[in-house]
């Protein structure tokens, strides 16, 4: 068995050592020691020395950093006007939309898995050279436009638990915390894993506080979790909103870097057992982000619905009427929760377009540099006092356009057997992943149509 430690721009091509049983030893000279030790617990896993969760262990993370995506700022604005307008009704919604999240996230990490390579770099490999550059630019055009929505969710939480600090000045500071998560990602995958995984349970615990708080109708949960139903057009629109903009399409480039060369099995037999590690990482992770998210709604939809407070527009009528409805500092766990999003998601953002520019093109900027780069839109819009919440929602309208070239892909790849080998699409694993991919790309189209002719 062999397994190796990510390496800085290998060809596809090379050909990496392997011995059976031990790591390769190019691996171990460039491991740094928290990635040593997890790569040598991969190895007993995958041997069969250990069993059960601490086989998991080594191999929880990449769903992690990419279930980040599912929890960003934009989510917490859909889910918490679903709820105030329509109560629980809109849940079997969320958890749909998190079912076909896991769905896909589990064929981005099986493809990295299979191939050695990512979602770019197979699209570089497999299609004309002007189509991929094509790719590339939009991919760069989506990646800023993901990065603007979490950089503002970050600045706002951060001038919600703060008011005395200017919005623009709360940008700043964003900033500078989101260097120094990238700085820890310098140092090894773990410990961003780590620390991504810590900002997710900061949400995780806020939003379970406001749900004591909040106590929420036990039967109105269950049912709007298993009752499919709507109320009038403007609920369809909402719940479309919420299922259309399920997917990231920068994550799924990540995830599929996050696997690639993470843990590598020698044989089919071994890429086997580290996709099925890897898939309960998908389920246990996607799984958490499915809970934040029906948790928002649900508290929503407790502390406003019926309650005559009119709309909540924005995430700052959150804030506010979250600590006027429920007391006891439940509009300071939403800025934490707003804020452990924001910059969670903003860094994950920031590697993602690392990915797109290194899997496309085979070029590569400093990742500080790039960081400073894709915040830049966002600090403009918040000097030149732009409303943050409108373009927060312009933003992810603007990332509905990259979902189709990141899906669309991904499908075909995944049912391709000479690409994939044993780790191919089942038939019915296509057939279902095909009418996911139709739902979101149809629902993205069906949104933007509505948008640009003002209905």
């Amino acid at each position: 068995m062999a397994v190796e430690v990510p390496k800085p721009e290998p060809p596809p091509t090379a050909e990496i050592p392997k011995l059976p049983g031990k790591l390769a030893p190019d691996s171990v000279a460039v491991a740094l020691p928290g990635e040593e030790r997890v790569l040598r617990a991969a190895e007993r896993a995958l041997s069969g020395e250990t069993r059960g969760l601490r086989a998991l262990v080594p191999f929880l993370g990449p769903a992690f950093v990419a279930a980040v995506a599912y929890v960003d700022p934009g989510n917490f604005a859909t889910n918490i006007a679903g709820g105030a307008q329509y109560g629980y009704m809109l849940l079997w919604v969320v958890l749909t939309a998190n079912l076909m999240a896991m769905l896909i996230q589990s064929m981005s990490a099986k493809l990295g898995i299979a191939t050695g390579l990512n979602l770019a770099e197979v699209c570089r490999e497999k299609f004309p050279r002007p189509l991929t550059i094509g790719l590339w630019i939009q991919a760069e055009v989506i990646a800023m436009a993901t990065d603007l929505a979490e950089f503002i969710g970050a600045a706002i939480g951060i001038h919600l638990l703060f008011p005395d600090v200017p919005l623009f000045v709360a940008g700043v500071i964003t900033a500078f915390a989101a260097f120094g998560i990238l700085a820890i990602q310098s140092r090894g995958f773990r410990g961003f894993e780590a620390v991504i995984t810590a900002l997710v349970g900061v949400i995780v615990a806020a939003f379970a506080f406001e749900v004591f708080l909040a106590r929420p109708s036990a039967s109105g949960v269950l049912t709007g979790l298993i009752t499919p139903r709507f109320a009038g057009t403007e609920s369809v629109l909402l719940g479309a909103g919420i299922l259309g903009a399920t997917v990231m399409p920068h994550v799924i480039y990540l995830h599929s870097a996050l696997t690639q060369r993470r843990v590598v099995g020698a044989t089919e037999e071994q890429q086997r057992k580290i996709f099925s590690f890897e898939r309960w990482d998908v389920i246990i992770a996607m799984s958490i982000a499915g809970l934040i998210n029906i948790s928002m709604l649900t508290i929503a939809a407790a502390a406003f619905y019926g309650q005559n407070i009119g709309p909540i527009a924005s995430l700052e009528d959150a804030f506010t009427s979250l600590g006027a409805r429920l007391g006891h500092g439940a509009d300071i766990f939403f800025g934490l929760g707003l804020l452990a999003s924001g910059l969670s998601s903003s860094s994950v953002g920031t590697l993602s377009g690392q990915v797109v520019m290194q899997g496309f093109i085979r070029r590569k900027i400093p990742l500080f540099l790039r960081r400073a780069i894709t915040m830049a839109p966002a600090l403009v819009v918040i000097a030149i006092g732009l409303d943050p919440s409108r373009s927060l929602v312009l933003s992810q309208v603007v990332l509905s356009f990259g979902i189709p070239f990141a899906l669309i892909p991904l499908l075909l790849f995944c049912r391709d057997r000479g690409l994939m080998g044993t780790l191919v699409n089942h038939r019915v694993t296509t057939l279902i992943a095909t009418a996911v991919i139709a739902v979101i790309v149809s629902l993205n189209i069906f949104l933007l149509t509505l948008l640009i002719t003002g209905q």
